[in-house]
């Protein structure tokens, strides 16, 4: 049995101090560390329970607050309209510089803390699928999964709208777990094909999963949810970390 601990640090980056999120087994010990991206709307309340289960697993999850430069410390957006709009809107409104300084400090963090073990790990859903598709070019990273990684396929993050995530794809030396959901409408079949052949092209390591899902589909609010597909994909990615990363020695 797995009892967990949940708290935030403010983490300094060069953009401003960055809420962080940290849930973690209770038990003494130490335990390896995935930094987890969240959608465009923050640390929703499906967020949280994602990290919690992730934790459950017997890591230290931290779920940084991708917006702190922009939205209060704790701001979380709704499911609506309005969330969508600003969500998107501060997508690409962020420097790609900045993207890339908050997934540094929230490494160097897990790395820094005692009950770490060093071994690092990324996951994302969304934008965050992206994120941590950037943060896996840190070479500390062991293995990185992305659920339904937005705008790779079309170098649209950040300000300007023209990132580099295809270009550095070379720079992940880690191993990747990719998810897509084929009834996603924000990430084309022919868009997934360019992800793809990109990451052959640059000989990394992965594994590729497309399902029959919407985009979301892990999400459990919402008409989008699978139940089914985010209990087995889920297990896959547990799986995943508990091979690349290991486990904690409690």
């Amino acid at each position: 049995m797995i009892i967990l601990d949940n708290e935030f640090v403010d983490l300094p980056t060069p953009f401003g101090p960055m809420r962080t999120h940290i849930f973690r087994p209770k038990a003494g010990g130490k335990y390896p560390g995935i930094v987890y991206y969240s959608e465009i709307f923050q640390v929703t309340a499906p967020i949280r329970r994602m990290a919690s289960q992730l934790a459950g697993q017997g890591y230290i999850v931290a779920v940084p607050e991708v917006y702190h430069e922009f939205e209060p410390a704790g701001t979380v957006l709704g499911y609506d309209q309005a969330g969508s709009d600003r969500g998107n809107e501060l997508k690409i409104t962020k420097e790609l510089v900045s993207f890339d300084a908050d997934a540094k400090v929230a490494l160097d963090h897990l790395a820094s803390r005692p009950d770490c073990t060093g071994r690092l790990g990324a996951m994302g859903i969304c934008l965050g699928g992206h994120l941590a598709y950037r943060a896996a070019m840190d070479p500390r990273v062991r293995g990185t999964v992305c659920f339904y990684a937005t705008d790779i396929h079309k170098g649209s993050l950040a300000k300007g709208m023209h990132d580099d995530s295809l270009a550095r794809t070379s720079d992940i030396k880690g191993e990747l777990m990719m998810v897509w959901g084929r009834q996603d409408p924000h990430i084309s079949l022919e868009g997934r094909m360019t992800v793809l052949n990109r990451l052959n092209e640059a000989g990394v390591t992965f594994n590729w999963h497309e399902v029959n899902g919407a985009h979301a589909f892990l999400r459990d609010e919402g008409p989008r949810y699978d139940p089914q597909l985010a209990h087995s994909l889920l297990g896959l990615a547990y799986t995943f970390f508990h091979r690349r990363l290991g486990q904690g020695d409690e």
